[in-house]
């Protein structure tokens, strides 16, 4: 069964940076898609970006596009989201995901049957 395991989580400053890390265990191959997604304090989980493991493909919220890049390292089962000029709204909880929906668009939370225990990301003004 896979398991995901985020970290890199903190407190910053506006403008400042952050890099988070997605380790899957327990899955077979390097095909599919992961995500990571957001949920701020008292709000639902939002789509933040997604990659294609085997295509690199990638897609983003339109909240963080030029500001966040989503990377994979196939031989370390590992996901990275990369976010720079952060900003006080980028304050969540992020989680990564493993998509297992293949029919369902990929910024759908529904689309995802794996998820990490959550990182917290403070952005302070």
């Amino acid at each position: 069964q896979e398991q995901l395991v985020e970290s890199g989580g903190g407190l910053v400053q506006a403008g400042g940076s952050l890099r988070l890390s997605c380790t899957a265990s327990g899955r077979t191959g390097s095909s599919g898609i992961m995500a990571w997604f957001r949920q701020p304090p008292g709000k639902e989980r939002d789509f933040v970006a997604s990659i294609g493991l085997s295509t690199g493909s990638t897609d983003y919220a339109d909240s963080v596009k030029g500001r966040f890049t989503i990377s994979r390292d196939n031989a370390k089962n590992t996901v990275y989201l990369a976010m720079n000029s952060l900003k006080p709204e980028d304050t969540a909880v992020y989680y990564c995901a493993s998509k297992t929906l293949t029919y369902l668009s990929v910024q759908m939370a529904r689309a995802y049957g794996t998820w990490g225990q959550g990182t917290q990301v403070t952005v302070s003004s």
